[in-house]
């Protein structure tokens, strides 16, 4: 019996998408070959490339003026390829509402004036500057957010109006629900909580802001050049795009962003209805800006947080540890956890209330 896994990443995918996997594990396309094994600069890999951009175009809407790559070095590495690909005035500001965010803030400032204009850190993250009184400064090269914290639970449920491109990090929410990418200059997301397995970063940029990288930016985070080499300028994580091909066929055949959001946010409103409404478990973030994907909560004590996850894990409800900055639990819900496996969460949730209470 699989267990339900509730990690924040690397972090469950749909068992179709694995079982399928399994298929071409050792013999894809009839090539005799795993697809592991298959060279990158092969018509079947190439296939599998331009499948996985036109997919993920369809599916965001994403028009033809902004390049899409896969690249490795998960987002981390997208915190210094922000500036080097972006900063050319040296000026850019950011929203600290988070670990992630703030890592990226501290990283743009090694290439320039890097500004924290906004930060939730003064309550713990629990919740979102409200972005119409945001002071953004005049004359950045751009405005950098994280849209959707995955330590703290927090997620924007709207988006700053920037004269500045807006840089988004959205790994951790990415195709959870729909957003107008021509609203954004650049949108980054590690693949590994709601697409496919560690190893390749997705990277939609506008075509006209990645033309003059800085001169020191290294020649891999050069994202001109992953556009002109179709994301194959060396050996890409070709296990991972292809990982990446079935997750988004499948969310096609689901009827898209949209019904996948719908789902999302009815396994969000089961979970947060029942803390809401429990004595004993609290969320502490603020209502308006919880986030669909990650659920952070507490029971009264740390004793008896860790005695929840060890048993929920015994009961097939795995990776529900709190992070370390947090604490207590937190159940990642991202588009691979079904209906079914919220509903089990709250079983169990509602048995060790009433043995502890």
């Amino acid at each position: 019996m699989r267990a339900y896994n509730f990690s924040a990443g690397p972090s469950a995918l749909p068992l179709e998408v694995l079982q399928e996997a399994q298929r071409d594990f050792l013999d894809f396309a009839g090539t005799g070959m795993s697809v592991t094994e298959i060279s990158h600069r092969s018509k079947a890999f190439e296939e599998i490339v331009n499948e996985g951009e036109a997919l993920l175009r369809e599916l965001m809407g994403i028009p033809d003026d902004y390049a899409v790559l896969f690249v490795q070095g998960g987002a981390s590495t997208q915190f210094a390829a922000v500036p080097l690909n972006l900063m050319h005035r040296g000026r850019a500001d950011y929203v600290v509402t988070g670990n992630f965010s703030k890592k990226a803030w501290q990283e743009g400032k090694l290439y320039g004036d890097a500004a924290c204009v906004a930060s939730s850190e003064d309550r713990t993250y629990t919740y979102i500057p409200d972005v119409r009184s945001i002071p953004f400064r005049a004359d950045t090269d751009y405005v950098h957010i994280c849209t959707n914290n995955t330590i703290f639970g927090t997620r924007y449920v709207e988006f700053p109006k920037t004269q500045a491109p807006l840089v988004a990090d959205m790994s951790s929410e990415i195709l959870s629900r729909e957003v107008d990418v021509k609203s954004f200059g650049v949108i980054y997301a590690g693949a590994q909580k709601n697409l496919a397995p560690a190893g390749v970063t997705i990277v939609i940029a506008r075509r006209d802001l990645i033309q003059n990288p800085l001169p020191m930016c290294p020649t891999m985070l050069r994202w001109k050049v992953q556009d002109e080499n179709n994301s194959l300028y060396n050996t890409p994580p070709c296990f991972s795009i292809y990982m990446a091909t079935l997750v988004l066929r499948r969310l096609k055949k689901l009827g898209g962003v949209k019904e996948m959001n719908a789902v999302n946010e009815y396994k969000a409103e089961l979970l947060y209805d029942f803390i809401d409404n429990s004595p004993f478990y609290t969320n502490r973030v603020e209502k308006k800006y919880r986030s669909i994907m990650n659920v952070p909560f507490v029971t009264p004590s740390a004793e008896l947080d860790a005695a929840f996850v060890k048993e929920a894990a015994a009961c097939g409800l795995v990776s529900l540890k709190g992070h370390r900055l947090v604490g207590g639990m937190r159940a990642s819900i991202y588009n691979a956890m079904p209906v079914e496996g919220v509903r089990a969460l709250i079983a169990f949730m509602q048995k060790f209330e009433r043995e502890n209470a």
